[in-house]
């Protein structure tokens, strides 16, 4: 029984320590480039991915806003998060994003993704 115990103890100290070994993804540093650089030519104020549906990415505040039928974002779930599905081209082709213009890299997807599960916070 004690070995158990002590198996069962490890167990937990490993996996909060390869928890505490995760990047911290800022969305400053880490999102807001990869937002600027592939979706913001679209989905800034008055052109045609915001006419289309009423998402900014030119700010933290109008990211977390979403579109005009809602967030877009699911704090602390990327699986969920309709930002993730059209980037990772999870949705049909016409919702799937960038339009028009190269998928994201595998790990510019990754950072996303990683800043949602770690809550979509504003850092």
């Amino acid at each position: 029984m004690r070995i158990t115990l002590s198996n069962g103890c490890l167990l937990i100290m490993l996996v909060f320590l390869l928890a505490s070994c995760t990047k911290q993804v800022s969305f400053s540093k880490n999102v807001m480039p990869i937002l600027e650089a592939k979706c913001l030519s679209c989905h800034a104020v008055g052109s045609e991915g915001y006419e289309a549906s009423g998402l900014s990415v030119e700010s933290y505040e109008q990211v977390m806003k979403g579109t005009r039928q809602g967030p877009v974002i699911e704090p602390g779930y990327s699986y969920f998060s309709t930002l993730q599905i059209v980037v990772e081209h999870r949705a049909d082709s016409s919702s799937s994003m960038p339009k028009d213009s190269a998928k994201l890299s595998s790990s510019e997807i990754q950072i996303i993704g990683e800043w949602i599960d770690q809550g979509a916070r504003n850092n």
